[in-house]
């Protein structure tokens, strides 16, 4: 059965998160002859923020920020650092559970005056 643009029929669906994460919907179309369940997956994400550190200390003595990072989603997360900058350094990867915040400890240890 081939069906051209003029049969096709919107159905337009209003989605309202509260927090960023997956969200898993089933759509059970009815009629006389015909079932059919569409299932919608959507993901949401926050909107991208830049954030500035400033960080001062002798050379070669380190200083750690610890940044905190919520998970609001509806599942666990497990984010991965791509530090770039010489001196910095901080763990590869970070697992944060569903509802929890996790601190990312990011180093800066310089080598030299800068």
């Amino acid at each position: 059965l081939f069906l051209d643009r003029s049969d096709a029929v919107e159905l337009p669906i209003k989605f309202i998160p509260r927090y960023a994460g997956c969200y898993h919907c089933q759509i059970l179309l009815k009629s006389s002859c015909d079932i059919r369940v569409y299932e919608i997956e959507c993901v949401v994400n926050t909107d991208h923020a830049e954030a500035e550190l400033e960080f001062l200390t002798p050379a070669y003595q380190a200083v750690i920020q610890d940044i905190p990072i919520s998970n609001m989603s509806s599942q666990n997360w497990q984010l991965e650092a791509i530090l770039e900058g010489q001196g910095f350094y901080g763990p590869p990867v970070i697992n944060v559970g569903l509802g929890e915040t996790a601190l990312y400890p990011l180093m800066f240890k310089p080598i030299a005056e800068c």
